[in-house]
């Protein structure tokens, strides 16, 4: 039986800007960084004590990376407080936390133009 996620990818410029990203203002921790080829690792991050993490994959090596979009919802206690941290810290948002009948929603980018969802 599948258990659980393990990892997701998404497709990247510059695995060390976005590993910046993802570990000083999303708050991630590298999980693994393993070299993978010449200028690039084998790459993962992800939340402290989190189960899944995100691969952060060099878009040269893979050719059809812009028919692989991330669809990605990172679960949150407080959705305002990581959308403020988050804010501060020169992440882009597409707009304000949205309350709905099922929780709150945040949507936002990373440097290389992927969009995420916080939701709580």
């Amino acid at each position: 039986m599948i258990k659980r996620i393990a990892t997701v990818a998404i497709y990247v410029e510059d695995q060390q800007k976005a590993k910046e990203f993802w570990t000083e203002k999303a708050g991630f921790k590298v999980v693994a960084e393993h070299p993978m080829g010449p200028n690039a690792f084998w790459l993962e991050v992800a939340p402290k004590g989190a189960q899944t993490a995100l691969v952060i994959y060099p878009k040269s090596m893979m050719k059809d990376w812009n028919e692989r979009k991330p669809s990605i919802v990172f679960e949150c206690d407080d959705v305002l407080g990581t959308y403020e941290t988050m804010k501060a810290k020169g992440v882009e948002f597409l707009g304000e936390p949205q309350k709905m009948q099922w929780g709150t929603f945040v949507q936002f980018k990373d440097i290389d133009g992927n969009e995420f969802v916080l939701k709580g």
